[in-house]
């Protein structure tokens, strides 16, 4: 499976953003799909994620209300509708995949078998 993330840019807060993330490779809809962001001098940090075949939607909790995770299984694809965007939210955000996720494990990166190449955000204060 091959991810190619992209939809990141420049934002003022409060303003939106949508990301997108594509994948190849068959069975996409069976597929635990997860978006992790990544900024500057820290680490990883899990943002959301949905399962496959109507599993469920999960998110942290700094983005809840703000963030929404969808589907499109029938283009293969992933987005991350992000509004109310805050300086905070500024990092690299990557799309990453795996196809035998139990719910408990969704948050976890190390867990996920594919990762996409990121797509930068930032918000302006």
């Amino acid at each position: 499976v091959q991810l190619q993330a992209s939809g990141g840019g420049l934002v003022q807060a409060g303003g939106s953003l949508r990301l997108s993330c594509v994948a190849s490779g068959p069975a996409f809809r069976s597929y635990t799909m997860g978006w992790f962001r990544q900024a500057p001098g820290k680490g990883r940090e899990f943002v959301a994620a949905i399962k496959g075949n109507g599993g469920g939607t999960f998110y942290e909790d700094s983005v809840k209300g703000r963030f929404t995770v969808s589907r499109d299984n029938a283009a293969n694809t992933v987005y991350l509708q992000m509004n109310s965007l805050k300086p905070e939210d500024t990092a690299v955000y990557y799309c990453a995949a795996d196809r035998h996720l139990i719910s408990s494990s969704v948050r976890i990166g190390q867990q996920y078998d594919y990762w996409g190449q990121g797509t930068q955000v930032t918000v302006s204060s």
